[in-house]
């Protein structure tokens, strides 16, 4: 009987968490805080840095409007932003793009991470 509960316990334990993993785009929309002084995710209006509507999916230095370094402009070629080089880029953009104008150091928790990629995704599902 106790071998059975154990065993309940650890597949329950290994069991992926679908929220966690995929990112809680409204735990989300409280970390884009952070962003929220050079970017826009609800509305495609560019601040000091380009709105970030409909970013995932989208082809990377591609608003006209909005004049992106040579550095992006170059890394960009070819490219659309998906989950993967998003989360590779939030982590560490002067890295990733050298000479980039973003400012920002990076995201540093994978939580935080994936929560605002997935409002990213879908920011009116992040409750703005």
């Amino acid at each position: 009987m106790k071998t059975s509960s154990l065993i309940v316990l650890l597949a329950l334990a290994a069991a992926p968490l679908p929220a966690f993993a995929d990112g809680d785009p409204v735990a989300g929309a409280k970390a884009f805080k952070a962003c929220q002084a050079c970017h826009i995710a609800t509305e495609a209006k560019n601040k000091v840095g380009p709105h970030l509507q409909g970013v995932v999916g989208r082809p990377v230095a591609s608003i006209a409007d909005y004049k992106y370094s040579p550095a992006m402009t170059e890394f960009g070629a070819g490219k659309v932003w998906d989950e993967a080089l998003l989360s590779e880029y939030l982590k560490a953009p002067k890295a990733v793009v050298k000479g980039t104008k973003m400012a920002y150091a990076g995201v540093k928790k994978d939580e935080d991470l994936a929560n605002i990629i997935a409002y990213l995704k879908d920011p009116a599902a992040g409750g703005q």
